[in-house]
């Protein structure tokens, strides 16, 4: 395994890593946010009774446009033309929790869990900013990788026993 840190130049400052010379490969990564509120306020989201309106509807919304804009958001991202770009919400309203699972697929040279941990991200924030007029105490429990495919490392299952 190569010890050099690659996203630091010769001098030791942060850059972009160079991808040029890797192969295009098929690629998908999957994220999940857990955002935790009141059995009530779950409620309230599952109703549509919500301050701001539908906030499963705007937080999907809010990761994909999120996903297709990691670049600008991360400063060491390269741009990927997204091939696929999804958010799906479950919510449990018995234990007051709201799980996001974003997804992003491309064909390039480099992965894309960054793309999904970011849609993830948004998503989730976008529900507690939609929430926050009903609960104060809403929280973004995790944000995590759940699994990504292709490239050179190949691919990567999260445990789910930390």
């Amino acid at each position: 395994m190569d010890e050099r840190l690659t996203h630091l130049d010769e001098h030791g400052n942060a850059t972009m890593v160079d991808v040029g010379a890797k192969a295009v490969t098929e690629r998908r990564a999957v994220a999940r946010a857990t955002v935790r509120m009141s059995p009530a306020t779950a409620q309230a989201v599952v109703d549509g009774d919500a301050p701001k309106g539908d906030v499963l509807g705007t937080a999907k919304l809010a990761g994909i446009m999120a996903a297709k804009r990691t670049d600008e958001l991360i400063p060491l991202c390269h741009s990927l033309p997204l091939s696929f770009a999804g958010v799906e919400a479950e919510v449990d309203t018995a234990t007051g929790t709201v799980t996001l699972t974003a997804e992003a697929r491309t064909a390039a040279k480099t992965g894309v869990e960054m793309e999904a941990l970011t849609a993830a991200s948004v998503a989730a924030l976008t529900v507690y900013d939609m929430v926050k007029g009903i609960e104060k105490g809403v929280e973004i429990a995790e944000v995590v990788l759940v699994t990504k495919t292709g490239g050179k490392s190949g691919d990567w299952q999260r445990s789910e026993t930390f």
